[in-house]
C-alpha cells in the first residue's frame, strides 16, 4: 500500500508536527506572528492556522497572498517539488522519512512505488536541494571586523568599487572569524570580507579555495542590494553575485542578486519589483551554468517581461561576469549600448513601423489638403502629466510652438515665449512630439514656424516629430510607448513629451476602463522617466470640465491644466489656468497673447489688467458653479467641496473658502429649510421645476 496524505495528516496532528520540524527554532506555535523564512521578510505577518472543520494546519502570509500552504505545499516549496503527480509522492516520502513516521518502512511498499514510477528516488537516494538553514538554522557568530586596508581597497577598485559603495551596501572587512568547528584569519594575501544581512553574514574570501562561508541563517529570502534600490527606476539588473551588484552600483546602475544563480528566482520578489522598474534584466555569468539558468529565468518570469543580456565575454574563469567586464576596461556607457542593442532587438518591428511616420525636416512631404489644423501646447513639471485645452482658432498652435521652441533654442538672445518660462534643454535630452490629428503637410509647416521662433536653421537630432494621423488607432499608443523608451536610453533622458490628440489613442472618451489604464500608464512613465507628458483634450460643452471619462481621469491625475480661449475683443487670446498643483488657479493672472503682422506669429501682450483680480475671480467662480450645477440641482456641503476640489485641484481648505466667497458674491445660496444644501442663484424662482442638464458628453 502506497503512502497517502490522510495517513500523514493523522500522524502529524493535521500537519502541525511537520511545520514544527522544518521550522525548528522558528516555530512560533499558533496565534503568534513570525517572519516568512522563504524571503527577507521585514515584518512578521505569517501565522499557522488550524481549520476547525478539517483539523488541517495551514501556513499563511498576510503580507504575500501566494503563501497559503498546507504542510505538503510547504515541504514542496522547500524542496522545489510540485504538489501533484509523481512529485507529490516524493513530498510524502520526505515527510515520512524526516519525522520517522514509519509509514513507508516496509521495503515491499517502496519497491511497489519504484516499479510504478521508476524515475522516483527514495529520500535516502535524494540530495535535498533545500537550504539547510530553514531545516535547522545556524547560530549567528559575529566576526571580528576591522578597517579596510589599502590593499583590500585596491582589490575592490579593480572592479570600480569604492569604499563609499562598500559602506553603503554594508560590506565589512573581517580580521578573524571563529566558526563552530573552524577559524579563519585574514592576511594581506588572503583578505576576508563580509556581506551583512538581517541575522546572518555571508563571508567572502576571494583569494581562498573555499570562497564562501556563512554565519547565521541566510535562508532563501536573501536578496543582496534590495534595501538600497530607489522607490522607482527605469532599469534593474539581476546578477549572479554580490560583487556584481557592487560593481554595477559603482557605475550608477540598480542591481540585486539572490543567494545563488542556479536556483529558481522567487516570483514574489520579481512581482513587487515589476511595478517599480520599467525593465528587469538578468545579467548572469556567461559560463554554462549562468546561461542555463538565465534562459530558465526568462521562461519562468515571462509574465513580468523579464529580459536577459549576454555579455561579450569568453566565459572563462576570469572573463565571465559583469565585474570582469568592467575590470577589462569597459565603461558604463558601453553597458548602456549593449542594453540599447537589446531594446533594438526587442522593439525592432515597432521602430521599423514607426519610422514610416517620422516627419523629417530634410524630406518635406508632398502637398496635401489640410483636414485638421488644431495644435495644443502643454506645460508642466518633471514626473507629472499636464493637460492643454481650448477651441479651434484660439492661438493654441502658436502657444505650442513657443513652448517647444523654448526647449530647442540654443541662442543666448531672448525670444518671445508668450509669457512662459521654459526650461532650456541644455543636456540634449529627447523632445518628442506626437500628433494624431493634423495632416503631414500642416505638421511640417508648424515645424518650420517652431524653428523660426527658436532661431534655428534645422532641428536638433534629439527633437523627434511624428504625425500619426495615418496610423491605425491600436498601433498609436504602442508606438508612442516603445519609442519613448527607446529614445530615453539613446538621449540619456526625455525632456518633454507632447501628445496632441490623446483621445485618438483609445476607442472612445467614455470608455472608463481604457481611459483609466491609459492615464495610469502615462503617469507611471512620467514618474519613471522624470519627464513632463503633455496631454491635449477638448472641453465638455459646459466649458469647464474635460470631456468624457478620459477627461475625468486627466482632470484627476494632471498636475496642471491650461486653457486657451478667445478674448472678448476677438483680436487676442487669453491663457488661464484651470488647475494647478499648489495654490488656487483663480489667483493666477490671465496672460494675453495676440497676432503680430510683422513677425507673423503670436506675441506676449501682458496680463489681463482690464478686469480686477477680485472681479475676475468672481466671474470664474460663477463659471465653475454653473458647470457643477449643470449636473445637479442642489448639493450638500461635503459634496460641493469635493466637486470644487475635483475641478480646480485645490486642497480642502481652499475649496471651503471658495464656497464662502460664492455665497458672499451671491453666486450660491443655501436652502431655506435649514439644511446645509446649496444651489445656484439664477435670478429666477429658486424652486422652479426646471431640471439641470445631465448630459455628460
Amino acid at each position: 500500500m502506497a503512502l497517502d496524505k490522510t495517513q500523514i495528516l493523522d500522524k502529524t496532528d493535521g500537519g502541525a508536527d511537520v511545520f514544527m520540524y522544518f521550522l525548528d527554532s522558528r516555530y512560533p506555535g499558533f496565534k503568534k506572528a513570525f517572519r516568512n523564512p522563504f524571503y527577507e521578510d521585514n515584518n512578521a505577518s505569517c501565522y499557522l492556522y488550524r481549520n476547525p472543520d478539517t483539523n488541517v494546519v495551514y501556513f499563511i502570509d498576510f503580507g504575500d497572498g501566494d503563501f497559503h500552504l498546507d504542510c505538503f505545499g510547504f515541504v514542496g516549496l522547500i524542496f522545489n517539488l510540485q504538489t501533484k503527480g509523481e512529485e507529490f509522492l516524493q513530498i510524502l516520502e520526505k515527510i515520512d522519512t524526516a519525522l520517522a513516521l514509519g509509514l513507508a518502512s516496509n521495503q515491499d511498499k517502496i519497491m511497489e512505488l519504484k516499479r510504478q514510477f521508476p524515475q522516483i528516488k527514495t529520500a535516502n537516494e535524494l540530495e535535498p536541494p533545500m537550504n539547510k538553514e530553514i531545516q535547522k538554522p545556524k547560530k549567528y557568530l559575529k566576526p571580528k571586523f576591522k578597517d579596510f586596508t589599502s590593499l583590500e581597497l585596491e582589490y575592490w577598485q579593480q572592479y570600480g568599487i569604492t569604499r563609499d559603495v562598500l559602506i553603503h551596501y554594508n560590506v565589512r572587512s573581517i580580521e578573524t572569524f571563529y566558526g563552530e568547528n573552524y577559524s579563519i584569519q585574514a592576511t594581506p594575501a588572503e583578505p576576508i570580507f563580509g556581506y551583512q544581512g538581517n541575522g546572518y553574514i555571508k563571508i567572502y574570501s576571494p583569494k581562498s579555495t573555499a570562497r564562501f562561508k556563512y554565519s547565521g541563517s541566510v535562508g532563501t529570502g536573501h536578496v543582496f542590494g534590495l534595501s538600497q534600490l530607489p522607490k522607482k527606476g527605469d532599469l534593474l539588473f539581476v546578477t549572479s553575485g554580490e560583487k556584481d551588484v557592487l560593481s554595477l552600483a559603482s557605475k550608477g546602475f540598480n542591481a540585486i542578486c539572490f543567494n545563488s544563480e542556479s536556483k529558481p528566482i522567487p516570483k514574489n520578489v520579481i512581482r513587487r519589483l515589476h511595478y517599480r522598474f520599467r525593465h528587469i534584466v538578468l545579467l548572469f555569468d556567461v559560463d554554462e551554468t549562468g546561461l542555463k539558468w538565465m534562459n530558465k529565468g526568462v521562461e519562468q518570469l515571462q509574465e513580468y517581461e523579464v529580459k536577459k543580456l549576454l555579455l561579450p565575454l569568453s566565459g572563462e574563469k576570469t572573463e565571465k561576469d559583469i565585474s570582469d567586464y568592467f575590470k577589462l576596461g569597459n565603461s558604463a556607457e558601453a553597458l548602456r549600448k549593449l542594453f540599447l542593442k537589446l531594446l533594438d532587438e526587442h522593439y525592432d518591428e515597432t521602430m521599423s513601423h514607426l519610422s514610416n511616420f517620422e516627419v523629417l525636416y530634410d524630406k518635406p512631404p508632398a502637398s496635401a489638403e489640410a483636414i485638421v489644423e488644431i495644435n495644443d501646447v502643454p506645460v508642466g513639471t518633471a514626473g507629472n502629466i499636464m493637460a492643454i485645452t481650448g477651441p479651434e482658432g484660439s492661438g493654441k498652435s502658436n502657444f505650442l510652438g513657443a513652448l517647444i521652441a523654448g526647449t530647442l533654442t540654443q541662442s543666448s538672445e531672448e525670444i518671445d515665449l508668450l509669457g512662459m518660462d521654459v526650461a532650456r534643454n541644455s543636456p540634449g535630452k529627447g523632445v518628442l512630439y506626437y500628433d494624431t490629428e493634423q495632416s503631414e503637410e500642416q505638421l511640417y509647416k508648424n515645424l518650420k514656424h517652431i524653428l523660426r521662433r527658436s532661431k534655428l536653421d534645422a532641428p536638433p537630432n534629439w527633437f523627434r516629430t511624428y504625425g500619426l494621423v495615418g496610423m491605425g488607432r491600436k498601433d498609436r499608443l504602442v508606438s508612442i510607448l516603445h519609442s519613448m523608451d527607446r529614445y530615453y536610453y539613446e538621449y540619456g533622458g526625455i525632456h518633454l513629451v507632447v501628445i496632441d490628440g490623446i483621445a485618438d489613442l483609445i476607442e472612445g472618451v467614455n470608455d472608463e476602463e481604457r481611459s483609466v489604464m491609459l492615464i495610469e500608464e502615462l503617469f507611471r512613465l512620467a514618474s519613471i522617466y522624470q519627464t513632463c507628458i503633455v496631454c491635449v483634450l477638448h472641453l465638455s460643452p459646459s466649458g469647464y470640465k474635460l470631456r468624457g471619462h478620459l477627461g475625468s481621469e486627466v482632470q484627476r491625475k494632471a498636475a496642471g491644466i491650461i486653457s486657451i480661449e478667445k478674448d472678448e475683443d476677438k483680436l487676442n487670446s487669453l491663457v488661464k489656468a484651470l488647475k494647478v498643483r499648489d495654490g488656487s488657479p483663480l489667483d493666477i493672472p490671465q496672460v494675453i497673447i495676440g497676432w503680430d503682422d510683422e513677425l507673423k506669429f503670436h506675441v506676449y501682450k501682458g496680463t489681463n489688467d482690464k478686469v480686477p483680480v477680485k472681479k475676475q475671480k468672481s466671474v470664474e467662480l460663477r463659471e465653475i458653479a454653473e458647470d457643477i450645477y449643470s449636473e445637479h440641482f442642489d448639493l450638500g456641503y461635503t459634496e460641493l467641496v469635493e466637486q470644487l476640489k475635483f475641478r480646480t485641484g485645490v486642497k480642502d481648505r481652499q475649496a471651503k473658502n471658495y464656497i464662502k466667497t460664492m455665497v458672499e458674491e451671491g453666486i450660491l445660496c443655501q436652502s431655506d429649510f435649514g439644511s446645509k444644501s446649496y444651489h445656484l442663484f439664477r435670478n429666477e424662482n429658486l424652486f422652479s421645476t426646471k431640471m439641470p442638464n445631465t448630459n455628460t458628453e
